[in-house]
């Protein structure tokens, strides 16, 4: 497992709006130790029996939380981010979409130089099955094994790993970085995590059309990654020109095609997935052979 596990404490900015609110009952009901919910001018109410602070300095002090999740509107998402970090919290998970990229610049940067790591923004978030959901992913489809998940698309993360679960095949962590063209965590970072975790075997990358983040991984794959790689390529009957679902999910200027991803996948010895379920039948024959030395 990455990044979270069952003792990761978790406060909830937004934790009161109608998002918030009801994310907020579905990760306790999955178990998640959810210790805080964030919304100024609430301090002192509950949210589920959890207690509500106007501050994320004053949850961190109350409950020792490492963790935001955060559910609040675009224009409120930066300031949100950066209250987060002053309070020392250690990782941001932001589900929010629709921020200005200049925003998302901003704070990515504040978290790079805090030393503190960020998933999103417009993600679904992060689950470690059986241990910590955190955002927005349907727990019941997810189940723990070996297999590591990282993916710009949600809905594809969902039914992938569905056909994994169905296979019998869990997962150790599904890391969900968001579609956007500025993000916190990238593909590299996630791959490089995998690699040394003891419970991860097999990696299922989970790419889409647009941009050029799929090509760069698949280089650095070949020269940094020892576990097997799957990468799948959401897009591929995609039009050029036109925006599919994610602001960085459009092909412009015969760049960013899923032709262009897939030949590097190939080229860069990951295998090649086509459907859902031809990523579970690449996960199966990947965990019957002995890993490379």
């Amino acid at each position: 497992m990455i990044l979270v596990d069952k003792n990761t404490k978790v406060v909830v900015q937004g934790a009161t709006g109608k998002m918030g609110a009801s994310h907020t009952k579905r990760m306790l009901d999955y178990g998640t130790k959810i210790v805080a919910g964030v919304t100024p001018g609430k301090g002192g109410e509950k949210i589920h029996g959890v207690p509500v602070f106007d501050t994320v300095a004053q949850a961190k002090e109350a409950t020792g939380a490492t963790c935001s999740v955060i559910f609040v509107p675009p224009y409120l998402a930066l300031d949100a981010g950066y209250e987060a970090l002053d309070a020392g919290i250690e990782l941001l998970v932001l589900i929010t979409e629709g921020i200005p990229p200049q925003d998302t610049a901003k704070l990515v940067a504040a978290v790079k130089a805090k030393g503190a790591k960020l998933i999103g923004p417009n993600c679904p978030g992060i689950i470690t099955p059986g241990q910590s959901l955190i955002g927005i992913l349907p727990g019941s489809i997810f189940k723990a094994g070996k297999v590591g998940m990282v993916s710009k698309s949600g809905t594809l993360t969902y039914e992938i790993a569905l056909a994994l679960t169905d296979k019998g095949f869990g997962q150790s962590t599904c890391v969900g970085v968001g579609g956007d063209p500025i993000k916190g965590l990238d593909y590299q970072e996630v791959l490089s995590m995998f690699e040394k975790d003891a419970d991860t075997e097999v990696i299922v990358m989970i790419g889409e059309i647009g941009g050029n983040a799929e090509e760069e991984a698949a280089e650095f794959i070949k020269k940094n990654i020892k576990k097997p790689v799957i990468g799948y390529i959401a897009g591929q009957t995609a039009p050029p020109g036109k925006r599919m679902g994610h602001a960085g999910a459009i092909i412009s200027g015969g760049k960013g095609t899923a032709e262009s991803k897939l030949e590097a996948f190939k080229a860069n010895g990951v295998k090649v997935a086509m459907t859902p379920n031809e990523v579970a039948k690449h996960v199966e024959a990947c965990l019957k052979q002995p890993a490379k030395a």
